[in-house]
């Protein structure tokens, strides 16, 4: 079994497609693969039975290593009058819609333990893991199998948590990073540190690759992380435009006219801290966005919501999901911006090795 570090080493282009659910789907990842560098897969919507089929298509259709993600999604049994009070919150934005209200759902994400036994026996190249963190037992199970294992980490702690169960690798993801963070170990506040801080403490801190996530828009910022001694970049936003993105006409209309500082986090949408483009809904549910339920109940609540805004156009009720820098956002077709990126990346390093007169 080769190892992540040779695997990263040996990519034609160091950039990692994000696992984005909601606005990516395996046509991102291949077009990734295509392009030389390595695609993924988000898995966290599928159902169990699902897991296994998703893989093998996918496996089917490029002959390179790519990437299935799985969100670690506590099991959530809320008490019946906080689902009620819950929901009762949200009355007014379902009225504005016209929609009713969300009965009281009686599951509110997969099972993520029947998920990971799925992606275990489907046995990716490359499975990678967000809001917790797996057991040995489970690492080893999938290393057994012939998965190379990555934990996202956004604290040094973390990654040396990761480290301490066998991961063969760490997402350092920083604080500019769009959508949900994957923090586990410390509450947000003590969790939002900077890609290029993030990366350099956690190379010094653990012996395992690091793939550099966050606020990377384009290849001046693939050249700073590898300069840093991360062996790969991982990109999500910067690919929301792109030609196989699935990002709805709403959402892309926002991006298109996002401003300089156009986001910051909230927790209102999904009971979890992710950072996208502000609108209305964010800016009101602000007072109380602490008191909404945790992750996956509040997801699961708004999700007709969201769906609603959706179809009716309305941005100011989607969560817009984006990383800081969302400003420098390219459209186009993903293998043509990726090879982009990697044109300027490589400009960058002439550039610096004149400066520094290397």
């Amino acid at each position: 079994m080769t190892t992540l570090k040779a695997l990263l080493d040996g990519l034609e282009i160091p950039i990692v497609q994000a696992p984005m659910l909601g606005a990516c789907d395996a046509a991102l990842a291949l077009a990734a693969n295509r392009a030389g560098g390595l695609g993924s897969l988000p898995a966290a919507g599928l159902s169990p039975a699902e897991v296994g089929p998703a893989v093998d298509a996918l496996r089917e259709a490029t002959d390179r290593p790519f990437v299935v993600n799985l969100l670690m999604a506590p099991k959530a049994e809320p008490a019946a009058e906080d689902l009620d009070d819950a929901i009762q919150t949200l009355r007014p934005w379902y009225a504005e819609l016209g929609e009713p209200l969300p009965e009281s759902p009686n599951q509110f994400a997969p099972n993520f333990e029947a998920q990971l036994e799925a992606l275990t026996v489907a046995a990716p190249p490359i499975a990678s893991f967000t809001f917790d963190i797996l057991r040995r037992e489970q690492v080893e199970a999938l290393q057994k199998a012939g998965v190379l294992v990555v934990g996202t980490a956004n604290t040094v702690a973390e990654a040396r948590a990761w480290a301490d169960v066998g991961a063969d690798g760490i997402c350092a993801q920083g604080a500019e990073a769009g959508g949900h963070h994957g923090y586990f170990l410390a509450d947000i506040e003590d969790s939002l540190i900077g890609t290029l801080a993030l990366v350099a403490t956690i190379r010094a801190a653990v012996n395992l690759p690091v793939i550099a996530a966050g606020g990377i828009m384009d290849g001046r910022g693939v050249a700073a992380a590898l300069a840093l001694g991360a062996d790969a970049a991982q990109m999500g936003t910067a690919f929301l435009l792109s030609d196989e993105a699935t990002v709805s006409a709403p959402w892309k209309d926002a991006l298109q006219s996002a401003g300089d500082d156009a986001t910051r986090l909230t927790r209102a949408f999904t009971g979890r801290y992710a950072r996208g483009l502000e609108n209305r809904f964010m800016r009101e549910m602000r007072e109380g966005e602490r008191d909404v339920p945790a992750y996956p109940v509040q997801n699961r609540l708004t999700q007709p919501l969201r769906a609603a805004a959706t179809r009716d156009g309305k941005a100011e009720m989607i969560s817009l999901w984006a990383g800081q820098g969302a400003k420098l956002i390219e459209s186009g077709g993903a293998e043509t911006l990726m090879r982009r990126w990697w044109d300027e990346a490589r400009d960058a390093a002439r550039s610096l090795a004149r400066r520094t007169k290397v």
